[in-house]
Order: structure tokens, then sequence, then C-alpha cells
């Protein structure tokens, strides 16, 4: 399928915002979404709208084949051992939380270290700063290098006998890093440690392989990756996820209920209370069927392509600074000189150019970067090299108004 083919796919791309033609460069935040999935979603509320696990009528059944037969499809995507093993979430934030308040609760004590590193998203911070309150532990951060990427050096000074669980992300929303999970986690399982993955920037860009990997859990988002808002992932190892409680009771989740005591499920489901993001998962099984007939290498070659197209034409403009290390995934994250950020993107909108300003969710990142705030451009399968051109010229345009006293 080449570009034109794909960008076809997207009818959300034929508009034409403040009278220009869209160009979309905020895929990190979230990406545009195909027909496939639109009419995925569509035909489920108009043909079989049903709860799902509970009835024996048609419907039901439909609706609970076309759910659990996403789960399957996402076993399969990130090369998980059994559906067990995949939960359904409201998001990668939902799933971070799930283990730190899960897992945590249940196997963190005073004096023991919970190690994460500078570039999280906020999602893969504030959860172990909650778990570390209740239960005492301790959370250290890995330093990065000066280009913002990881130093296994650094990762194993800073992993001791003490860490209970190391939590990374396997690609910086920021930076672009691309970090070295496979050797993290060897690290981390060295010295008694789980590996938490932070999949949400990774898992639409390239393949995830958790058996390679290693990994303990891994989280991500169905929404930056062609599907719909509101349903993630959340992968564990089922010997883990077996010992763990769940932290939402109630419906579905339950095997028996009695008056003083109930009990619950098997996995997944008893980690999935409630009636279930059926729409969502049926969405992203769609999305999931649509980057597999491109192709996540074709998908990654594409991107690699742009990112080091957009370096060399953005790096020729007087006063911009880029962050991030030379070798990173499809995103760059930037500053012009005596502009802020949200001027940069106010002007850029103007041309019909979307770019995300701000912290990005990344205030200790921030701050290591000595900046308040950063605009960034992110690339993805529906991107073209004449709409990086268009940014370079928006961004000489903003140069100039800005220059000109306005």
């Amino acid at each position: 399928m080449n570009i034109k083919d794909i960008r076809s796919m997207f009818p959300i791309l034929e508009q034409k915002v403040n009278g220009k033609q869209l160009v979309y460069l905020d895929s990190a935040a979230t990406s545009q979404k195909p027909v496939p999935v639109i009419e995925a979603i569509d035909r489920y509320y108009r043909e079989y709208n049903s709860n799902v696990h509970r009835g024996v009528h048609t419907l039901g059944t439909r609706a609970t084949d076309g759910y659990e037969n996403a789960r399957e499809k996402v076993r399969k995507f990130i090369n998980a051992s059994s559906i067990q093993e995949v939960i359904f979430t409201r998001g990668t934030t939902t799933a971070l939380n799930l283990v730190a308040t899960s897992y945590g609760r249940d196997n963190l004590q005073e004096g023991d270290e919970i190690v994460i590193t500078y570039m999280e998203h906020h999602a893969n911070i504030i959860p172990w700063q909650q778990i570390a309150k209740v239960t005492g532990a301790t959370l250290k951060y890995i330093p990065l290098q000066e280009d913002g990427s990881i130093a296994l050096a650094d990762v194993e000074a800073t992993v001791t006998n003490n860490t209970k669980i190391v939590s990374v992300m396997l690609v910086s929303n920021v930076l672009g890093s691309i970090n070295p999970i496979k050797e993290i986690t060897e690290i981390a399982h060295r010295n008694g440690a789980i590996m938490v993955v932070d999949g949400a920037q990774a898992a639409p860009h390239m393949k995830i392989d958790v058996k390679s990997l290693d990994c303990d859990f891994l989280a991500f988002s169905g929404h930056k990756m062609c599907g719909p808002t509101g349903i993630g992932v959340l992968y564990g190892k089922k010997a883990l996820l077996d010992k763990m409680e769940p932290i939402e009771t109630g419906g579905e989740m339950i095997d028996f209920v009695g008056l003083y005591e109930s009990s619950w499920k098997e996995l997944p489901w008893k980690f999935e209370a409630g009636t279930p993001i059926i729409a969502g998962a049926i969405g992203l099984g769609a999305a999931i069927d649509f980057l597999e007939e491109i192709g996540l290498d074709n998908i990654a070659k594409h991107e690699h392509k742009l990112v080091d197209y957009a370096v060399e034409r953005l790096s020729t403009i007087d006063g911009f600074t880029m962050y991030g290390p030379k070798q990173r995934a499809g995103l760059v994250t930037f500053n012009v000189e005596d502009v802020h950020p949200h001027d940069v993107a106010t002007v850029l909108d103007a041309e019909g150019i979307a770019v995300r300003a701000g912290h990005h969710c990344a205030q200790p990142l921030m701050k290591w970067l000595k900046v308040s705030a950063t605009a960034r451009a992110s690339f993805y399968l529906y991107n073209t090299e004449a709409e990086i051109d268009k940014l370079v010229e928006g961004l000489i345009k903003t140069k100039e108004y800005f220059s000109n006293g306005f």
C-alpha cells in the first residue's frame, strides 16, 4: 500500500483548517483513525450492540466473539503466550496504575526501591510516587546522558538488590529515545526486580515481542495506534497476574458472590470489572488488522525516513534547538529562539499545521532539559516529506512574524 492509498484511508486528513490543507503532526498525542476502524465500531453499534459474557442470545454471542477475538489479535500482536495475559483497560495510564496499586501494594515495603527515569510520562511517575508513599518504598531515577539516552552503566549503578520494580518507557514521547528495554530487563531480573514497560509510544510504530523483551508487564493505548480512545492493554506474565488482587470489583469479574465473601473469575476477566469497553476493543482489533496489513516494519522504515528528513531540514533554521538523541523514533521536539512554544503552535495552526506545545506530561524531563515547555512534531504512517516542508515553511514564517515585533 503506497502513501497515497494509506492517506485515502484517513478521512480527517482531507479537510482544511483555517483555510489551509490540514497537516497533522501530533500523532504522538493521538493518531487519526482509518476507515476500517471507524466502520468496525459503526458496525458493532448498528448490527450487534449487546453486552458480553452474559447473554446466550445471538447479539450477545456476536458481541462476545468480537470482544474476545480482539483480545486474541492483541495477543498475537505482542506475542503473548496466552489470552490470559491480555487485560483490556482504559489506556496506558489505567494499566500502569493497576500494576502499581495491585502488584506494588502486596510486594513493596519500607527499604524497597522503585526505579524509573527522568524521561517518563507522568503516567509512569505518579502511580509509583503514590504507591511509594503507601508502602514506604523509595523512588529512584536512572540518570540520562547529555543527549537524553540511557547508558546501561547508569542502569547497573542505580538498580540494586533492594530494587523490586523497574519501570521505563520503550520510546520517549518527548525525546524520541528508543530505550534498550531488553538489556534493562536483564539487569532488573538479575537483581530480583520485575520489569514494567510503558509501550504507549512504541506499540504504534514498531514490532513488540514480549517474549523477546522478557518484560513482566507492558502497557499501551489503542488511540495512538489508529484505534479508538478509551481502550488500552495491560500485558502481564500469568504467574504474576495470578497472584495479584483486582483493584476494581463488582460485576463481570466475579465467580461466586456470597453475603460476606466472594471469589474471582480466572484471568484475564478478574481485572475487567463491569461492562467492558466492547466497541473500543473491537475498534482496536480492527486497528491491529490495519497496521499488520501495512506491516510494522514498513511503518518503522517510513517514519525513520521522515524523521531523518525532518532533522536535516529543521537544522537549517537559525535559532532552532532540537532535543533528544541522533537515533530516534518518529518525532522532533524543539524550541525556536525567543518564541514561546505555544506561540509557535498558534502560528503553525493558522497555517493548518497541528503540532503539540507544552510540557507533554513530562515536567521532570522539562526541568532536566532546563526549559518550561517545548513544541513537538510527531510523524506517523500517513505523513509525507511534503508536510515536513510545510512545517519548515511555517516555522520560518513564525520567526519572521515575531522578529518583526508582532
